[in-house]
C-alpha cells in the first residue's frame, strides 16, 4: 500500500509553466511571441510527483490532515517542485496515508490532471469548492478527490475511503492557498 497511493494516485505541484510576455509593442512582435510560446507551452500532464526530502508543508498543516483524515501524522515528506510541493503525509515510516498536489499553470494541462487522476467515466462528480470541477473516487486502497477551477488543480488522495475526507483536505487547501 506504500507504494500504491502516492504512485496510483497524482499528487503534487508543478511550478515554472509561465511565458515571457513580449516587449515589443508591434503586432508582429506579440504574433510571433505568441506562436512560440505555443509551441514551447507543456502539451501533456506531468507525472506525479515524489517525495524527496522531510518537511513541513507549506500550505497544510499536519493538525488540519489529522483533523480531516483521522490518522495521526508520523512525519511529512514533500517534492522538490516550486513554488508549492506536493505534500506527503505519512501514517507510520513507511505509508502515505494523505498526499496533496497542486498544480497552478495551464488551464488544458490542469484538466488533464485531474481526468488523470480521476478518470470521468469512473468517478462521481467533484464540485467543491464552488466553481471547482472533477471527480471522486475509491479504491480498495483509499479515495482521490480531484478538482479543477481555470488553470489550476488541486488532487488529493488518502488511504481513507471516503472520499468526504479528501474533499474537506482539498477545501481547506484552496482556502489556504487563496486559489477560491
Amino acid at each position: 500500500m506504500s507504494y500504491a497511493v502516492p504512485s496510483l494516485l497524482l499528487i503534487g505541484v508543478l511550478a515554472g509553466c509561465g511565458t515571457e510576455q513580449p516587449s515589443a509593442t508591434s503586432t508582429t512582435g506579440s504574433k510571433t511571441s505568441a506562436a512560440q510560446a505555443a509551441t514551447t507551452a507543456p502539451k501533456e500532464a506531468p507525472g506525479a510527483p515524489q517525495p524527496v526530502t522531510d518537511g513541513e508543508c507549506p500550505y497544510l498543516s499536519t493538525g488540519e490532515v489529522q483533523e480531516s483524515n483521522g490518522q495521526l501524522v508520523r512525519k511529512v515528506r514533500l517534492s522538490e517542485d516550486k513554488p508549492n510541493p506536493a505534500c506527503f503525509f505519512y501514517a507510520n515510516s513507511t505509508d502515505v496515508q494523505l498526499s496533496v498536489w497542486v498544480y497552478e499553470g495551464d488551464a488544458k494541462i490542469a484538466k488533464a490532471i485531474v481526468d488523470r487522476a480521476a478518470p470521468i467515466a469512473g468517478s462521481s462528480p467533484a464540485t467543491a469548492p464552488e466553481g471547482w470541477n472533477g471527480g471522486s473516487l475509491t479504491s480498495d486502497t483509499g479515495a482521490v478527490y480531484a478538482v479543477a477551477k481555470g488553470a489550476n488543480a488541486v488532487v488529493v488522495t488518502s488511504n481513507q475511503q471516503q472520499t468526504i475526507k479528501a474533499r474537506r483536505i482539498t477545501e481547506t487547501v484552496v482556502t489556504n492557498l487563496g486559489l477560491g
